[in-house]
């Protein structure tokens, strides 16, 4: 069973789907690497470290598609709406593809990798349980965005984060606001309490608190109740608009006082909620920052342009996608494990095991022998139900 890794090539796309390190583990599992010639360069993993470890080179990327049983990559066709299409020539049929697909995006785009005969498995479906936390890879890339969130705040904020005692008097610590204490939010936290800011967070999840907490961070109550605030999966759930209206209302106040805002809260599939208001901008002080972690999906600030930096009443809206791809070394690093951990999952004795009892083959599974095969995915592109699955325990 061959696994290809091909350059990314997403824009300012930086990072690699395995790193070096990884790929002895592979090969004791019985899989053999190929590798794109200088896919791993900008992430700081030279080619020679993957002839070191026991991959191959191969300098052509059409080369890399026909040689390759299984494609991991980062960006998928799907993810990567920019370029990612003309991946979609390269692949083959029975072929097996790995990586971010953007489930929830558009379902021409899954229909096309579907027409292709391609069995593409989505990272971002990954089940949030025990058995399946190694390989759980959106939560390491939204671990990387909450720390990044914070370095850019910091750097373009025109205060210091710390409290400093001087001869010259005494310099008062940066207040930092986090709105959406999920993965990237607690991450949020714990770095600007690293950098010596007072950190404050909100979510509507009541579960959240303790983890706010947890990390040396001041938990914000406001007198308002979610239903149902979070899914099976420990995802937050839309709400109905008078919910966030009253929500905008009591936040207010608190993103008037904060130096830094950072909103981090993603509805699964939907667009993101609009938390911070025009006129809330309009009140913060002069030199403040928001970092929307929530741009791709429309922002949760209602001023953010997406994938942009902008400065309206005096407040830079930072709304950059793909923050990850900023630390390209360690979410490298990081993804390369979860996927590894997958590929050892799904690989048995040299064959893919298509196993529809395993919560974590089943649930991320997404296209299969020409259909649209996720029930999930289905659901939300309200697609007709399919008169037959792939059988349970199949192999190839």
């Amino acid at each position: 069973m061959i696994v290809g890794v091909p350059r990314e090539i997403y824009p300012r796309e930086r990072r690699v789907a395995l790193v070096p390190a990884v790929i002895p583990n592979l090969k004791k599992a019985g899989l053999e690497i190929v590798v794109e010639a200088g896919a791993g360069i900008l992430a700081g993993y030279p080619d020679a470290e993957y002839v070191e470890k026991g991959a191959q080179l191969i300098e052509s990327r059409a080369e890399l598609f026909r040689t390759a049983d299984v494609i991991v990559q980062f960006l998928c066709h799907g993810a990567n709406d920019k370029t990612g299409i003309a991946d979609l020539a390269l692949m083959k049929e029975g072929q097996v593809v790995v990586g971010f697909l953007r489930p929830f995006g558009t379902v021409q785009t899954l229909q096309e990798i579907a027409g292709r005969g391609v069995t593409a498995f989505s990272v971002e479906l990954m089940p949030r349980t025990t058995r399946a936390q190694s390989m759980d890879a959106l939560s390491s890339m939204a671990t990387i965005c909450g720390y990044r969130a914070v370095v850019l705040a910091a750097d373009t904020l025109p205060r210091m984060f710390p409290m400093l005692t001087t001869a010259a008097g005494t310099i008062a610590p940066a207040r930092v606001l986090i709105i959406g204490a999920g993965v990237a939010g607690l991450q949020a936290i714990a770095t600007a309490r690293r950098l010596g800011a007072v950190a404050s967070a909100y979510d509507m999840r009541p579960a959240a608190k303790e983890q706010v907490q947890s990390l040396g961070g001041r938990f914000v109550e406001l007198p308002i109740e979610a239903k149902d605030a979070q899914d099976a999966r420990g995802y937050g759930k839309a709400q109905d608009d008078s919910f966030y209206q009253k929500q905008r209302e009591l936040l207010g106040k608190t993103v008037a006082e904060s130096d830094v805002v950072i909103t981090a809260a993603v509805i699964p599939g939907k667009k993101s909620p609009v938390l911070v208001t025009k006129e809330m901008v309009e009140r913060m002080a002069l030199g403040s920052v928001i970092v929307d972690l929530a741009a791709e999906r429309g922002g949760n600030c209602e001023l953010t342009k997406p994938d942009e930096t902008v400065v309206a009443h005096g407040v830079t809206i930072i709304g950059e996608f793909n923050l990850a791809a900023t630390v390209p070394y360690h979410a490298s690093a990081l993804y390369a494990r979860n996927v590894s951990a997958f590929l050892q999952h799904l690989v048995k004795e040299g064959k893919v095991q298509l196993d529809l009892k395993d919560e974590i083959i089943r649930e991320t599974l997404v296209t299969h022998e020409g259909e649209v095969v996720n029930a999930r995915v289905r659901e939300f592109f309200s697609l007709p139900a399919l008169q037959s699955t792939p059988a349970g325990g199949g192999a190839r």
